[in-house]
Parts: structure tokens; C-alpha cells; sequence
């Protein structure tokens, strides 16, 4: 980020970083968020900054908790803003983002702040064959969760240098994780003839059907609007992680870690199989009724961050609508949704559109799960970033003891 020129005293990198007491590195990573501005040097030797903005930048630090404090509820962070049933990252409205670029190249803006049109992942070989040598060992019903937290561990153990927190060390390793975890899954249908992209490569992974054009721009748009959505419990347990300065591979386990829960990553899972009851039964109010009575939540209705409908599920619920083999699916999820509107009056939300779509697909019910695993990696890996530039431990809560008072006696 760059301003014009303007009156007041100018710092030089090195003189910023020593005011803010961080190395040069992080100073950048402060432009990249939007916190400093830049400009050029006149002699073109580097850049300077606004020593006003500095001294703003020194005082919003004084007033963070110290290290031991209760920071979980206030990480500030430039990534994503959840404003008024619209989502945003770094500024920029998320749904468009990803209806008009694919989900590597927002990927790599969301890291660097650079669109480009010629971004490519790539798998490299010494740790796709670990990662898959790993997937082997499991038992053959693991579950996704399982082979991808499999993969990430086996992926990290042939990088000698992922203890390397520095930021392009760290853009190496999303750059080859992202497409490990997918090209070490085992195949179940036919590489893609169209796009050579994730979203192919992960179509394989997914289904035996054979993918249209349309059914793979759905697949790719998911992955990009499930990027980031602001402090999920995966990506806290992510910033966690980065803040104790554990390597990235490491980060990106605790997210997976996370996401295994019902709660969360797997929610998708419930949705897919009530709408493949819902289209044997031929009625979406007679399996909300049997949820209702056995005391389970309707799964992929309403969100909390959101008063209206989810837009991850309102674009991807559209772009599935241009799918003629989606319509019975799609059909079925709406009535889900109209069946529970006079009680509850919630929409469907993006884990009810991602079902929709791997029902649609004839996918397995955990696909969903594997397609926000996969997506939210690159967004792990920029809160990474963003926390390796704080000061570490900071994210060390004190607890609020209430069991009995000492002295006791010894057991």
C-alpha cells in the first residue's frame, strides 16, 4: 500500500522497526494489513513511512493486553470484516472476489496483496509420496479429517527447514500444501479434461462423475468463498498455535484438528445425509419432523454472524442453479428451508450449499468437509502470517479457577 507524497517526517525501515521493537520483515507485513503506508525513497533504496502513523501504530500496541492476558476476544487482524450480512476480505467484498477470480489467485492476493493470472500449486514430489505412503498406512475407513491431517503431518517431516517462520519461508510451504493435500487423496473418478486447477485436481478426489464446466466453476467457487470467515474456532486454534511459534505445518494441524468437530467442519456431513433422506422419502417436512422429535438440530440452517442468509450459501446455491443434474438436490434443500421457515424463519447456510452440492455430484457425505478443509488452508495460512509478525504468546488466557479453595488436605 502506497500514498502520495506528503508533508511531516518519514522513517526509514530500519528505524520503524526498531520503534516498533519488530524485525524489517514485519514492518511489511504491517503494509500488507493496512496498518502502515509506504512510499519510495527518492533514491529508490528502499521505502519510508509516515512517522506519525508509526507513533499511532506504537500506542494501539501499549494499549494490548500483555502476554498472559485475556487477547482472544480482541486479535486484531486485516484479513476478513463480517459487516452487515456481507462478508470482505481486506476491504474487498469476499462473493466477488470469488465470482470473478479462481481460488488459487485469491489464495495468493489474500497472502501477498498480488492478483496475478498465471498462479499454479504445486505438489513436490519427495512429499506427495510421503504424504500418500502415509494415507496407505490408515485404516480404510478413516475419515477425511483423518487422511488430511495425515498428509499435513507427513508433508512437514520432508521440509527440513518449516521451523523457518520468516514470510517467504512460509509462503513456500502454502504454496505446496495446498495442492499435497489434494493430489495425495486417493482418486475415485477420472482426472477433469477442463481447468487443471485445485478444483479439477479435487474433483477427482470427490466423485466418479464426470465434471461439466459449470459443475467445476460451483467446486471452485466454493473453495473461494470458504478462504476465511474471520475468528472460526479452527482458525483461533490456528493463531494459537502460530503465537506459541509452532510451524506452519503445525498451524494448519491445529485448524484441521479443530474442524473435526460436529460443530463446525463436519457440519456439511449432517446436511448431505438429511438431503439424501429427504430425496428417498420424498419429504423435506417429514425428516424435519423426525429431527424435531428425536431432539437434533436441523443441520445447515442460520448462522450466528449473519441476521439474513448466509452469502457463501446465496452464491453458491445460485451457481448450482445453472447445474440441470443439481435441480432435485437443490429442490430438495429448499424445502428443507420451507418446511422449517414458520418455526425457525433461518435460511440455508453455506454447509446446506455444500451438501446440495455434493449430493448433486453424488459425492460422499464427508466431501463438504474435505472441500472447507482444503479452502480454509489458505486462510489459516494467513492468519498465520499475521500472528508470526506479533509478539509471541500472546494468546494465553488466564483462567478463572472455581474449583475448591486451598489448603486442603493431601488425597
Amino acid at each position: 500500500m502506497t500514498d502520495p507524497p506528503a508533508s511531516g517526517p518519514r522513517l526509514t525501515t530500519r528505524e520503524t522497526a526498531a520503534r516498533l521493537g519488530v524485525k524489517p520483515a514485519t514492518v511489511y507485513a504491517y503494509v500488507s494489513r493496512g496498518q502502515l503506508s509506504s512510499r519510495r525513497d527518492p533514491d529508490g533504496r528502499g521505502s519510508t513511512f509516515d512517522a506519525r502513523e508509526v507513533e499511532a501504530l506504537v500506542r494501539r500496541g501499549r494499549r494490548e493486553p500483555a502476554a498472559g492476558g485475556d487477547t482472544t476476544w480482541r486479535i486484531r487482524t486485516g484479513i476478513t470484516l463480517i459487516d452487515q450480512d456481507r462478508y470482505y476480505f481486506r476491504g474487498v467484498d469476499a462473493v466477488e472476489l470469488a465470482q470473478h477470480y479462481h481460488y488459487e489467485q485469491i489464495a495468493e492476493w489474500l497472502w501477498t496483496g498480488d492478483l496475478r493470472a498465471d498462479v499454479h500449486f504445486t505438489a513436490p514430489p519427495e512429499a506427495l509420496a510421503s504424504a500418500r505412503r502415509a494415507i496407505e498406512a490408515l485404516p480404510e475407513n478413516s475419515s477425511s479429517a483423518d487422511r488430511l491431517r495425515a498428509v499435513t503431518i507427513a508433508a512437514s517431516v520432508t521440509d527440513p527447514l518449516r521451523f523457518d517462520l520468516g514470510r517467504n519461508a512460509v509462503l513456500g510451504v502454502a504454496r505446496m500444501l495446498i495442492p499435497t493435500l489434494v493430489d495425495a487423496l486417493p482418486a475415485v473418478g477420472e482426472p477433469a479434461r477442463v481447468g487443471g486447477g485445485i478444483a479439477a485436481r479435487l474433483w477427482a478426489r470427490l466423485t466418479a462423475s464426470r465434471p461439466d464446466e459449470a459443475s467445476l466453476r460451483a467446486l471452485d467457487l466454493a473453495l473461494a468463498l470458504l478462504i476465511d470467515h474471520d475468528l472460526a474456532a479452527s482458525t483461533l486454534a490456528v493463531r494459537v498455535a502460530a503465537s506459541a511459534r509452532a510451524h506452519p505445518y503445525a498451524a494448519v494441524s491445529a485448524g484441521l484438528g479443530t474442524l473435526d468437530g460436529p460443530l463446525h467442519g463436519a457440519a456439511s456431513g449432517l446436511a448431505h445425509r438429511m438431503l439424501t433422506e429427504v430425496l428417498e422419502r420424498g419429504s423435506a417436512a417429514a425428516v424435519v419432523a423426525d429431527h424435531l422429535r428425536a431432539g437434533r438440530q436441523v443441520p445447515g440452517l442460520g448462522h450466528r454472524l449473519y441476521t439474513g442468509q448466509d452469502p457463501r450459501a446465496e452464491a453458491l446455491f445460485a451457481a448450482l442453479a445453472r447445474i440441470p443434474a443439481a435441480g432435485p438436490a437443490l429442490a430438495a434443500a429448499r424445502a428443507v428451508e420451507s418446511a422449517t421457515a414458520r418455526q425457525t424463519g433461518m435460511s440455508g447456510n453455506v454447509d446446506l450449499a455444500l451438501a446440495t452440492m455434493s449430493v448433486a455430484a453424488r459425492m460422499r457425505a464427508e466431501a463438504g468437509e474435505t472441500v472447507f478443509a482444503v479452502a480454509r488452508t489458505a486462510g489459516w495460512i494467513a492468519h498465520a502470517l499475521e500472528e508470526y509478525g506479533e509478539p509471541g504468546l500472546r494468546l494465553r488466557p488466564s483462567g478463572q479457577y472455581d474449583g475448591p479453595r486451598p489448603p486442603r488436605p493431601l488425597p
